[in-house]
Parts: C-alpha cells; structure tokens; sequence
C-alpha cells in the first residue's frame, strides 16, 4: 500500500477552474486501486501552528501499489484536462509514504 498525501494551493480566483478538474479525476482514483481517503479544505482557525502556506486543499489517497498510482497519473481521460489543472493550480506539495 502506498500513500499520497497532497497539498494544494490555488491561483487567486481559480476555485472552479480546479473543482471542474476534480469532478473529472477523483472519479478516475478507483479505477487504479485507488482510494480517496480524505478532501480537506483548511481554514486558518484550524491551523494550530504552521510555517508553511495554508493550502486551498489536502488530500490524502492510498493505492495498492507505486505501478497503480503511477497508472493513475498516466491514464489518458486525466490527462485530457491537465490544462484545467494547470490553469488552477499555484503551487502543490506531494509526499509519498507507507503505513508503519
């Protein structure tokens, strides 16, 4: 099982151009052996502490295996509308980890 936990930040104004491209991906996760395990918009009240920008979203999604997320991250209808991703997104932060 591999893990993917991804911070997000968006260009100022872009809030729909992003969910439009998540409409079309989150859909897709399963397909792969994926599992969205968590969407989470922060807000600054929630911080506690942090040295780092508050992302528009987390998001933490598990896979069976590095060959199903590397998959995901090539399959053709994802790929289709990066240019909604790109055209939203300011910035991200990926980290992969295992459970331990």
């Amino acid at each position: 099982m591999i893990y993917i936990t991804q911070l997000i930040y968006l260009q100022e104004g872009k809030e729909e151009v992003f969910h439009q491209f998540e409409d079309i991906a989150i859909p897709i996760i399963p397909k792969y052996n994926g599992r969205l395990l968590l969407r989470y918009r922060p807000t600054k009240y929630q911080i506690i502490e942090g040295s780092i920008a508050m992302p528009y979203e987390i998001h933490l999604l598990e896979f069976d295996t590095e060959h199903d997320f590397d998959n995901f991250i090539r399959d053709d209808e994802r790929k289709k509308f990066l240019h909604l991703k790109d055209g939203s997104i300011k910035a991200s932060m990926l980290i992969k980890g295992v459970e331990i």
